[in-house]
């Protein structure tokens, strides 16, 4: 019976730091992008980072929603 619980925390774990990523990645482009805009508004730079943080954290969504986790077994 103790290890009922134990995929349902499992799981609560990776949804609550996949939120925080989510919450970091959305804060980091809510100063880069006006940022980018503000000083260099013909240079698109602020892409790199946006695309780049994003597919990790898509992986991380994945994860996080146990999509991955058939690759284990």
């Amino acid at each position: 019976m103790e290890n009922a619980g134990k995929p349902a925390d499992r799981d609560r774990r990776r949804l609550r730091g996949f939120i925080i990523h989510l919450l970091i990645y959305f804060a980091a482009m809510a100063v880069l992008l006006p940022v980018n805009f503000i000083i260099a508004p013909d240079q698109p730079w602020s892409l790199f980072p946006l695309v780049g943080w994003g597919a990790p954290l898509a992986l991380h969504a994945a994860w996080a929603l146990g999509l991955l986790d058939t690759l284990r077994k």
